[in-house]
């Protein structure tokens, strides 16, 4: 099939511009940022998602192109994170250090310790050392141990480095600071399915099926089919912003955890909610196959941004409501979030995706190439998707 040829190409394109452009030879790791224009800014922080999903998706990649350069990445990201980016006395994994690898910001956000977690069992599939799965199933018990809510169920959003109740628990200067997130959450959940996969401890599955629920229960509106993104303690909704691109990227990640953990009544159940929240996020879709950012009901006011990673998670999301429903409908929208990528995401000549594209197609130039957020994540990790789910066709 066509799209499978070109992912496989495009997989290699992500990855030799990351390969190229994103070591930092002089310091170690990784270069904190470099802008729209392939600007480098070596002494520019550097934050342990971004490290996190480099090693995430050299691991993963791995497995599809086994290509040792990707493997050598992929250790390099585990080295400086083990490190610089662990805490030696506290446990846990700082948000961001300097360019240096002194620490900068030592808050523990669950979010970044998820994505370790994440990030290390990806790679132990493919460089079975014991010290990296006990460093993974060590975080793993960081979060359990001291973010886990015992009497709502669920995870607070963030602590101090001495895992002490903060004021300020916001992933990104855009969230709202409550308790609880879906996006923390979510990734809570992959990264914990993900674990299982190489540790398949018996708690640790009743915390990924604990876990699925919860977006059953609360995160899944049973009004809108939409996700809820942000909640108090006890679960009741704090905001009524709709994201797009979370909502077609939970639709299959949710699904795929309870695949991984092999509950079959629980899987029914999700797939069931998957359709739900696909059709919730075409909502989003405009004409041209792109996904619009976010819009609040409440003010009618629309983000009509395509930024670039709710394309990528389109494309599976859509590719997998199509693989579990057999609607032709859904396979051509994920060919049309691809369409879309080729079209207006990709940068032609400086490689990479861009950040996204305003309403009327401009490249959102004040953006990053590689930074805090900008990480090879999302489109590499679409371009594995589509390979690996129609491989399983024949």
């Amino acid at each position: 099939m066509e799209y499978s040829r070109e992912m496989q190409d495009q997989l290699e394109s992500i990855l030799s511009y990351w390969k190229q452009n994103a070591p930092d030879i002089t310091n170690g790791g990784f270069i904190g940022k470099i802008d729209h224009d392939n600007k480098p800014y070596p002494e520019a922080p550097k934050g342990s998602v971004l490290n996190s999903r480099i090693l995430w998706a050299f691991s993963a990649a791995f497995q599809v192109t086994h290509n040792k350069e990707h493997l050598d990445i992929a250790k390099r990201a585990y080295d400086y994170i083990q490190t610089y980016f662990l805490d030696k006395e506290y446990g846990g994994i700082y948000w961001t250090v300097d360019y240096n690898g002194t620490p900068l910001d030592t808050k523990m956000q669950v979010y970044a310790l998820a994505f370790a977690v994440y990030g290390m069992s990806e790679l132990y599939k493919i460089w079975p050392d014991e010290a990296l799965k006990q460093t993974a199933i060590g975080l793993y018990r960081d979060i359990v141990n001291h973010s886990y809510d015992s009497k709502y169920g669920g995870y607070i959003e963030a602590l101090s480095r001495d895992w002490k109740e903060l004021g300020d628990l916001r992933l990104s200067a855009k969230d709202a600071n409550e308790r609880k997130s879906m996006n923390t959450h979510l990734h809570v959940l992959e990264a914990f399915a993900n674990l299982y996969t190489i540790w398949p401890d018996e708690k640790l599955k009743q915390q990924v099926e604990e876990l699925i629920q919860l977006f059953l229960d609360h995160i899944i509106s049973p009004d809108t089919h939409h996700l809820v993104l942000f909640f108090d303690d006890s679960w009741n909704k704090r905001s009524e912003v709709i994201s797009y691109g979370h909502d077609i990227e939970a639709a299959w990640l949710v699904q795929e955890a309870a695949e991984l953990v092999g509950n079959k009544s629980l899987l029914e159940e999700v797939k069931y909610q998957t359709i739900l929240l696909t059709e919730a996020a075409c909502e989003g879709l405009d004409d041209d196959g792109g996904l619009w950012y976010e819009y609040d009901p409440v003010n009618n006011h629309w983000i009509r941004q395509k930024h670039s990673w709710p394309q990528a998670e389109a494309m599976v999301g859509f590719l997998n409501a199509w693989q579990i429903s057999g609607e032709d409908v859904y396979l051509q929208h994920s060919l049309k979030s691809w369409q879309f990528v080729k079209d207006h995401i990709l940068d032609k000549k400086g490689g990479e995706w861009y950040w996204g594209v305003e309403k009327d197609y401009a490249p959102m130039t004040r953006e990053d190439k590689v930074g805090i957020w900008k990480c090879p994540y999302h489109n590499s990790r679409a371009c594995i998707e589509v390979i690996r789910r129609i491989a399983s066709l024949k």
